[in-house]
């Protein structure tokens, strides 16, 4: 970066303008698969020549994009003004990704993390901002070989979105519960629900639930210390697990596990729209509750990597302990409003990825044939249509 220049992103006067100039409530929706060989399904460092591939649809170039590792790829549905629109997008733009990797012989997956695959054979993509990045974080970048689910909404006004953030830290641990999905690392079930959120938010700088900012001054006081310091040089640096995006003029919720269902993908999406929709609804009311300290949110968040849905929660204003599903099932009273003006429909599900994928490897389904069914259903339920041809 030039001296005395600002990158755009951390131009902090420019991004306080985008959310003033923000839409309430567009949705933005972001999948990530890894790139697997159909046949032994060890992970392939294909991203770049899939890539090439899909840039040459004019209605799929835009929407795929690279994350750190050469054999993982992310589909977008981009700005949408209702998830419905979203939701039309990325069922298109999913049929056009696997198309693309069906004629290449590529086969793509949704879990929270491989399996078996070693994070020693990883490969960084070959881009400016990726090179820099395997500089500065070295081993924490190699080890970074998980998948997720992100999901934007628009918010209009900058401290209204900085409140936003600091209401969702406390949602956090229980949606993560529900879209547990990576039990298994280096061949074995870790005893985990979600292995890939302790590989992530406990490795990389700057992620994992951030302490309450309060105000849009406050935060971005600090943000301007990390850039004059030299901590940072773009804002994608920060990878909290919810965060303003500075580009968007979003709120960006990112802590959840991919989903090997499409369907359950959505689902998921669905309900994270409305935790985001109903803490700016709050806000508006002047009914948004003072934010969890970081150790209540911390405890919580660990029930959730260990136990996912079948864990407990605590409920630190009645001091009392709850099951996980009962969590869940307060988002959805609490979420009520939101999703009705929303029209977003979620369903709760029996079980999530983990549980499903546990009881076929007790029920003594090897390890390799509970991946292959995952991978044969990442198929299916992204891209029927192709199936069905």
């Amino acid at each position: 970066m030039a001296a005395g220049r600002t990158e755009p992103t951390l131009d902090l006067e420019r991004t306080r303008e985008i959310f003033a100039a923000s839409e309430d409530f567009t949705i933005g929706l972001e999948e990530e698969f890894a790139i697997v060989d159909p046949h032994s399904l060890e992970l392939v460092h294909r991203f770049e020549e899939l890539f090439e591939s899909c840039r040459e649809d004019p209605r799929l170039a835009a929407s795929v994009a690279g994350e750190l590792i050469d054999t993982e790829i992310e589909i977008r549905s981009g700005r949408a003004a209702t998830f419905a629109e979203a939701r039309s997008l990325q069922v298109e733009h999913r049929a056009r990704l696997f198309e693309r990797a069906e004629s290449l012989g590529i086969g793509l997956a949704a879990m929270g993390t491989h399996p078996w695959a070693s994070y020693l054979d990883q490969r960084i993509i070959e881009t400016e901002h990726y090179r820099r990045l395997r500089e500065e974080l070295r081993w924490v970048a190699q080890r970074n070989n998980t998948w997720s689910l992100h999901v934007h909404v628009g918010i209009r006004d900058a401290d209204r979105a900085i409140a936003v953030c600091d209401r969702l830290r406390e949602v956090l641990p229980p949606l993560l519960a529900l879209s547990a999905n990576s039990p298994f690392l280096d061949g074995h079930d870790t005893g985990l629900a979600s292995v890939r959120t302790e590989i992530f938010t406990r490795t990389f700088p700057r992620c994992g639930v951030h302490e309450p900012f309060r105000d849009w001054r406050t935060y971005a006081d600090f943000i301007g210390l990390l850039t004059r310091t030299g901590a940072i040089v773009e804002a994608t640096q920060l990878w909290w697990s919810v965060r303003p995006h500075h580009s968007f003029g979003t709120v960006e919720l990112r802590i959840c596990d991919a989903q090997t269902s499409g369907g359950d993908s959505f689902n998921l999406a669905a309900l994270i729209t409305a935790c985001i929709a109903q803490s700016a609804l709050d806000y508006d009311e002047g009914r948004l509750s003072g934010p969890l300290g970081h150790r209540e949110i911390e405890e919580n968040l660990w029930r959730a990597i260990r136990w996912g849905l079948d864990g407990t929660q605590i409920d630190f204003a009645a001091g009392e302990v709850i099951t996980t599903r009962a969590a869940i099932e307060r988002l959805l009273a609490w979420t009520a409003p939101a999703r009705g003006q929303l029209g977003l429909e979620f369903e709760l599900p029996e079980e999530n990825g983990t549980q499903r994928m546990r009881a076929a490897l007790e029920e003594g389904t090897p390890l390799a044939d509970v991946y292959r069914a995952a991978v044969d259903e990442t198929r299916r339920t992204y891209a029927p249509d192709l199936v069905a041809g």
